[in-house]
């Protein structure tokens, strides 16, 4: 099952006197973080913090939260982990959050053969690199290139691939 709420980010310090909140974001970038009118305290939710007003700098988004209207109050979420609603975001069709590809069982798409499980997503610049474990412990990586992705569904557990001749010989 897809977790409703995503972590997204981390307030790392305040900005200016008035309230003003540093966040480094989880997400592809600081303008998408930039994009939400709601952030919430927890990864269950809880009562959510309205944004009001956003913006990117330097890699990094400087928010101001509603009822946060000074330094101090500003410097009490410092450290804090925020999270998104999934129900506010609609990704593109082949996107997904990096949270939903993490733990998904990665399987031969021809052979059935399951060859370990996603534990890590990294991207490269030009795409997407998952580390897969292997059930013998090993690490392999992975690149997530159109050409090796068969399917990918995190609602139903998997990563269907098709791997070039010795990407997982070695894991054996």
């Amino acid at each position: 099952m897809l977790k409703k709420y995503l972590e997204a980010g981390k307030f790392v310090t305040t900005h200016g006197v008035l309230g003003e909140l540093k966040a480094y974001p989880y997400c592809d970038s600081a303008e998408f973080l930039c994009g939400f009118s709601l952030l919430y305290p927890a990864a269950n939710g809880g009562r959510p913090w309205r944004v009001t007003s956003a913006r990117a700098h330097k890699g990094m988004a400087l928010l101001r939260l509603e009822g946060v209207d000074g330094m101090d109050a500003a410097r009490a979420l410092v450290n804090r982990i925020f999270y998104i609603d999934r129900d506010d975001v609609q990704l593109p069709p082949g996107h997904w959050f990096l949270q939903d590809i993490i733990g998904l069982q990665v399987v031969d798409a021809d052979t059935g053969r399951v060859y370990g499980t996603v534990t890590d997503v990294t991207n490269t610049g030009a795409n997407d690199i998952y580390e897969i474990r292997t059930p013998e412990g090993k690490t392999v990586f992975f690149p997530a290139v159109q050409e090796f992705l068969e399917e990918v569904s995190p609602q139903q557990g998997f990563v269907r691939v098709r791997p070039i001749g010795g990407m997982f010989e070695d894991a054996d």
